[in-house]
C-alpha cells in the first residue's frame, strides 16, 4: 500500500513537471529555442497566485486563472522582447540570451521584494484525507492531479482543433512555407510563448498550494527537472512531455520512499545523462514523432 501512496504522490509531482515542461516542449517545436527563463515564468507565476489569494482574497481557481493570464502576457513580453530580435541569430546566442533573461527575472525579483520566503495559507484547498483501496490519499493531491490532468487536455484539444494550434503545427513543420500559406509566424510563435508560458503560471499556483514555501529562486531546479522530462519524453513532442513529466515524478518519489531522500535532486540530472546516451531522442523517438 506505500507503493501506491508514492505514485500519488510522485504523479502529482510529476503533472507539475509535466506543465511546465510543455512550455520548454512547445517552444522548440516552434522556434528550436530552450527557453531557460520558463522556469522563472513558473516562479513569476506562483507569486502572482500568493498576492492574488493573501491581497486580493481569491479562492484557488480565480488565482490560478489570474496568474495563467498574466504570466501568459508576460511570456509573449519576453518573446517580444528578447526573442524576436535573435529570430535569424545563431542558436548559441539566442541560448545566451534565454539564460540573460532568467537571471534578470530572478535578480528583478529579489531587487523588488527581497529574498524572504513567503508561504501559501494552507486553507486554500481542503486538506481532508480520502481512503482510496485502502490507501489514504490527501484530497489536495487528487485536486492538483484532476487540475493538471484538465489542462494538458484543454491543451491537447487547443492543439489540434483550434485555427491557432493547426497554425502552430504548421509553422512548427515548415515556418518559410506556413508564410507562404499566409499564415503569421510571428503571431503565431508569440501565442506558443503565451501557451507554454500560462502553463507554467498554472504550475506556479498548484506548486504554491502543494509545497507552501515560494521564493525568488524557486524556479531553478523544477525549471532544470521540467527540461529533463520533456528531453525524457522528446523535446518538441507534448504528449512526451506529459509522459516525461509523470515519469520524473513517479521516479523521485520512488527514489524518496526507498530511503534516497537526498538524491530526488541528482536522479533527474542522472535520468537525463541516462536518456543522452541510449536514446537522446527520447521515449517518443523520431520515428513516431508528433512535432507541435
Amino acid at each position: 500500500m506505500e507503493i501506491i501512496q508514492q505514485l500519488v504522490n510522485g504523479i502529482s509531482l510529476g503533472s507539475i513537471y509535466a506543465l511546465i515542461a510543455l512550455g520548454y516542449t512547445m517552444v522548440y517545436g516552434i522556434v528550436k529555442l530552450i527557453n531557460f527563463a520558463h522556469g522563472d515564468v513558473f516562479m513569476v507565476g506562483s507569486f502572482v497566485g500568493f498576492y492574488s489569494i493573501t491581497f486580493l482574497h481569491l479562492s484557488f481557481f480565480p488565482a490560478l486563472i489570474l496568474s495563467m493570464v498574466a504570466c501568459a502576457l508576460f511570456g509573449v513580453l519576453i518573446e517580444r522582447i528578447a526573442y524576436k530580435p535573435l529570430r535569424n541569430a545563431t542558436r548559441i546566442a539566442a541560448l545566451i540570451t534565454a539564460i540573460g533573461v532568467s537571471l534578470l527575472i530572478e535578480n528583478g525579483m529579489i531587487f523588488f521584494r527581497g529574498a524572504q520566503l513567503e508561504a501559501y495559507p494552507n486553507d486554500i484547498l481542503p486538506t481532508n484525507k480520502i481512503n482510496l483501496l485502502g490507501v489514504t490519499v490527501e484530497s489536495k493531491s487528487l485536486l492538483i492531479l484532476g487540475v493538471s490532468v484538465a489542462l494538458m487536455i484543454i491543451l491537447q484539444f487547443v492543439v489540434h482543433k483550434t485555427k491557432i494550434g493547426k497554425a502552430m503545427r504548421a509553422v512548427s513543420h515548415d515556418a518559410e512555407a506556413a508564410k507562404l500559406m499566409g499564415i503569421n509566424v510571428n503571431n503565431t510563435i508569440s501565442a506558443t510563448f503565451a501557451i507554454g508560458s500560462s502553463l507554467a503560471g498554472a504550475a506556479g499556483v498548484i506548486f504554491g498550494t502543494y509545497y507552501y514555501k515560494i521564493e525568488p529562486l524557486m524556479g531553478v531546479i523544477p525549471g532544470l527537472k521540467a527540461f529533463v522530462a520533456a528531453v525524457l519524453g522528446g523535446i518538441g513532442i507534448i504528449p512526451g512531455a506529459m509522459v516525461g513529466g509523470l515519469l520524473l515524478g513517479v521516479i523521485e518519489s520512488l527514489v524518496s520512499a526507498a530511503g534516497g531522500s537526498l538524491w530526488r535532486d541528482g536522479v533527474a540530472f542522472i535520468v537525463l545523462i541516462l536518456i543522452l546516451i541510449f536514446m537522446p531522442q527520447g521515449i517518443f523517438g523520431k520515428n513516431k514523432r508528433e512535432k507541435v
